[in-house]
C-alpha cells in the first residue's frame, strides 16, 4: 500500500492511499491534481476521508459526487459527506484491505476527526510536525485533549497531516525550547528535504513527542522558555498550553 502526497494550493497535501488499483483520498481541497493522478495511474477511487469542513479540505468534493462513499465528521455540515462518523466508529474501505477507527479531535474546528489506520493516522489540521492547528472554533483545553489522544498512539505511528508547515513550526520551537538536540537534528533533515523539493511529511508520533512544543508543555526545558515569554511560570500544563498557542499565534 502506497501513500502519496499530492500538493495543492500553497502548502496543502491531499493524501492518496492506493494499492496500484484501488485508492482512497483524504481532504480533497482541489479536485484536479487528484483526478490527474488517478487517471495517469489507472486507479479506481473507493473512498474519501474528510477531517473537517474548511474549504481547502473539502472544495474538490463536488467533482467526486456519487463516485464512492465519503466519510466525514457527523457534527459538521459538509455537502457531499455520505457516511457521517464520530469517535468509536470503524471504517472498512471497499475493495481495499484497510480499516480505520475514528477519533474526535475538537480544537481546530469543533467537529474535527482523525482516522487511525495500520500504523498511521490522517489527522488533518490537528497535529503538525512541531506544531498544532489554530483554534478557530475549539478551546485550548479541547485541543490539548485532542493532541493527548494522538500522543498516546504507538511511537511508530506515521502522522499524515495536511500542510507543509514544518520549517515555520520548527522556527517557533527553537524560540520556545532553545535547547533540544532532537529538534535540531530534525530541523537539519527538513531543511535538506525542502531544498530538494521534497515533503517533510510524514512524521511519527515518537518523533513529535521529542520535538513538538505542543506535546511537551510539561517538560522543564519548554516551561523555562515559555516562562521567559509570559513573564511568569504557568501554574499548570493547561495554562502553559494556552499561553504557548497564543505565543505561536503572534510569532
Amino acid at each position: 500500500m502506497q501513500i502519496v502526497p499530492i500538493p495543492a494550493f500553497n502548502d496543502n497535501y491531499i493524501w492518496l492511499m492506493h494499492d496500484g488499483r484501488n485508492a482512497l483520498m483524504v481532504d480533497p481541497g482541489d479536485a484536479k491534481p487528484v483526478q490527474d493522478f488517478i487517471v495517469q495511474n489507472d486507479l479506481t477511487l473507493r473512498a474519501i476521508l474528510i477531517t473537517h469542513h474548511h474549504m481547502d479540505h473539502t472544495g474538490g468534493l463536488p467533482a467526486f459526487a456519487q463516485q464512492c462513499p465519503v466519510f466525514g465528521p457527523s457534527t459538521e455540515m459538509i455537502t457531499g459527506v455520505t457516511q457521517p462518523v464520530h469517535e468509536g466508529d470503524e471504517i472498512r474501505i471497499p475493495h481495499m484491505e484497510v480499516t480505520f477507527r475514528v477519533l474526535d479531535m475538537p480544537g481546530h474546528t469543533l467537529g474535527h476527526v482523525a482516522y487511525v489506520g495500520p500504523d498511521l493516522v490522517f489527522c488533518g489540521d490537528t497535529l503538525f510536525s512541531a506544531g498544532c492547528g489554530r483554534l478557530f472554533e475549539g478551546s485550548p483545553a479541547q485541543m490539548r485533549d485532542s493532541l493527548t489522544k494522538l500522543a498516546q498512539l504507538p511511537p511508530s505511528t506515521r502522522v499524515f497531516c495536511t500542510h507543509e508547515y514544518t520549517l515555520a513550526n520548527l522556527a517557533f520551537s527553537q524560540a520556545a525550547e532553545p535547547d533540544n538536540p532532537d529538534r535540531d537534528e530534525w530541523l537539519a533533515r527538513c531543511q535538506r528535504l525542502r531544498a530538494e523539493g521534497k515533503p517533510t511529511l510524514p512524521t511519527t508520533i515518537g518523533l513529535e513527542r521529542k520535538i513538538n512544543p505542543f506535546l511537551r508543555v510539561q517538560e522543564p526545558s519548554l516551561i523555562e522558555g515559555l516562562s521567559g515569554y509570559v513573564g511568569h511560570v504557568p501554574k499548570d500544563p493547561a495554562h502553559a498550553f494556552a499561553a504557548l498557542r497564543e505565543w505561536k499565534n503572534n510569532f
